[in-house]
C-alpha cells in the first residue's frame, strides 16, 4: 500500500525509519552478534568472528543485507562512526531505502520517514514496550527492542556487549563543573550533591 502500512518491516528497516542510518547499522551489529558472527575486540569497536560455527549459522539462516555489509566491513575491528561511513554500508543502507521509499515510508528527495512511518513506529513502541528483565526474550524479540527502543535497550539486553562494542556511551560521574574531591560539610549541612550515572554493565553476561 502507498501509506507502508500493509508492510512488514525488518528490525533494521524500523531502526533506520525511526532513528536513522546509525541505528540501523547498530541494529546489523547486534544481529550478527546473537549470531556468533562478531565479538568485541578493542575498546570501542567490534570485528568478525572466523569460526566453522559462525559459517554455518551464516548458511542455515543468512543474516540481513545490511548485515551481510558490516559483517564483510568487521574483517578487522571498527567502531559505529566508521561502519556508518564505509562505503559499502552506506551502499546497503541507500539499497535498503529502495523498498521503503516504493512502500511510501520514505518521502523524495531527501528520503525521511513519512508521517506514515513515524505513526507506524510509534505504535510498534507502544506493542513493544521495553520489558522490566532480558529473561526469556527471543534472539528475534531482543533484535526488534534494540530497533524500537535503541540505547535503553543496549542497556538493558546487551550491556556488555554494547559498552565494549561502543554501541552506547559510557556513564559519566558527575560533570565538567564539579569539583574534584567533595567539599567539606559545615555543621553537618553537605556542600554539594554528587549524581552517578549507572553502569552499562549488568548482573550476569549477555
Amino acid at each position: 500500500m502507498s501509506d507502508g502500512t500493509a508492510v512488514r518491516l525488518e528490525p533494521h528497516e524500523i531502526a533506520l525509519l525511526g532513528d536513522g542510518p546509525r541505528a540501523a547499522v547498530t541494529v546489523a551489529v547486534v544481529e550478527l552478534y546473537l549470531r556468533g558472527l562478531v565479538e568485541p575486540d578493542l575498546p570501542g569497536t567490534v570485528r568478525a568472528r572466523v569460526t566453522d560455527a559462525a559459517e554455518t549459522v551464516e548458511a542455515v539462516r543468512p543474516p540481513s543485507p545490511l548485515a551481510t555489509a558490516v559483517h564483510g566491513r568487521l574483517r578487522a575491528p571498527a567502531g559505529p562512526r566508521a561502519l556508518v561511513k564505509d562505503p559499502d554500508i552506506r551502499l546497503a543502507v541507500a539499497v535498503m531505502r529502495v523498498p521503503l521509499a516504493e512502500a511510501g515510508l520514505l518521502r523524495h528527495p531527501l528520503l525521511g520517514a513519512t508521517r506514515a512511518a513515524r505513526r507506524h513506529v510509534r505504535d510498534l513502541r507502544h506493542e513493544h514496550p521495553l520489558p522490566t528483565s532480558r529473561r526469556g526474550l527471543s534472539d528475534r524479540e531482543r533484535l526488534l527492542l534494540v530497533a524500537l527502543h535503541g540505547e535503553a535497550a543496549l542497556r538493558l539486553l546487551l550491556p556488555r556487549f554494547a559498552l565494549r562494542a561502543g554501541l552506547v556511551r559510557r556513564a559519566e560521574v558527575g560533570g565538567p563543573d564539579l569539583p574534584k574531591h567533595k567539599p567539606r560539610t559545615t555543621g553537618g549541612v553537605p556542600g554539594g550533591v554528587y549524581y552517578c550515572g549507572g553502569g552499562g554493565g549488568g548482573s550476569g553476561g549477555d
